[in-house]
């Protein structure tokens, strides 16, 4: 993390806000997961109202982040920030092998046992689903491939998936890049999500609620972003791509992977596919009307003796700002 110097007032309140048994102790929890409150009263084994208490302080200090969720509420350390710059050096001197933290451990593998638990039994339930759809298309094998392929030789650090799903773009990339956010509408999606990603280890990558059309999040703020299998779902695909386009960064990457054109409408009847894929043309112009540079158009075909009966096409874009500097100083120059 970049050196932050904070004032007076503030470093004295981060400093106040920390210093104290019970929230040390969820600072130490919240580096390790995003937790609710429900999560920590079962840790630390106190009251509700406390433990809300304690959490408040924390976040008007600035040292943990809170994202609603529904009726349910998310805490997670600080990423940016001058409290997030504290919190990381308080917890840099923590004795990872001390008791104290090393019971909390213990109980925070519980928690996380009980939600893998309950994430399985929902995929169990709707692996069918998943399953029927899956074979009508492209292998997934392939298709990440080439979404691998479509972004290989443009690095970017920070990821955004949008309509995230169970998270499997965040576990693709995540051990190449330094943050990544998933957002998805559905909780039960974000339930998988969050127990693929702890799974994995990503402890830098975190999934969010949040809606497609209206992002919580300011301009220019990501490398990449990826909508993967989402645009056939919404009423305004146009819509998406322009608020997509608002968070990248200049010189960035959109890439769009969907169904090309088909003719499988029990998908809109017992799915909720507002849309039967797209053709080339159709994302193009949302690209370019979104004012990013059309890079790549390429479609996969599903095997000739294989079930599929849909093709994935793959769309990639960018951000074309850095280079419109370039060039302006160029004819200045």
């Amino acid at each position: 993390m970049a050196d932050v110097r904070l004032r007076f007032d503030a470093l004295n309140a981060a400093l106040k806000a920390a210093g104290e048994e019970t929230r040390l102790r969820m600072l130490a929890l919240l580096s390790e997961a995003e937790l609710t409150v429900t999560d920590l009263t079962d840790i630390l084994r106190q009251s509700q109202p406390r433990i809300s208490r304690h959490l408040k302080l924390l976040a008007e200090a600035g040292l943990v982040d809170r994202y609603r969720e529904g009726t349910w509420a998310f805490f997670r350390l600080a990423e940016q920030g001058g409290g997030a710059a504290v919190a990381r050096a308080l917890l840099d001197r923590l004795d990872p092998a001390d008791p104290v933290i090393a019971r909390d451990r213990a109980r925070l593998a519980s928690v996380r046992a009980a939600r893998a638990a309950a994430a399985q039994a929902y995929f169990r339930a709707h692996a069918a689903e998943w399953d029927r759809i899956r074979k009508l298309h492209v292998a997934d094998e392939a298709v990440e491939a080439a979404i691998r392929q479509a972004l290989a030789g443009k690095p970017f650090r920070s990821l955004l998936d949008l309509g995230t799903g169970t998270g499997r773009m965040l576990e693709l990339f995540g051990a190449e890049i330094e943050r990544g956010l998933g957002i998805d509408l559905s909780l039960d999606m974000l339930l998988l999500a969050r127990d693929r990603l702890e799974r994995a280890g990503l402890r830098h990558c975190s999934v969010r609620q949040g809606d497609i059309y209206d992002l919580p999040l300011p301009n220019d703020c990501f490398d990449a972003v990826i909508l993967h299998q989402v645009l056939h779902f919404l009423d305004d695909g146009a819509r998406a791509i322009r608020e997509a386009a608002r968070v990248l960064r200049p010189g960035g990457h959109l890439l769009v992977v969907d169904f090309a054109p088909h003719e499988q409408e029990f998908l809109r009847e017992q799915y909720a596919h507002r849309r039967l894929g797209f053709a080339r043309e159709t994302v193009t112009q949302w690209m370019s009307a979104a004012g990013l540079e059309p890079l790549l158009h390429r479609s996969l075909q599903p095997e000739p003796r294989s079930e599929g009966k849909i093709a994935v096409s793959l769309w990639l874009a960018r951000d074309a700002r850095a280079l419109m500097a370039v060039s302006s100083s160029r004819e200045v120059a």
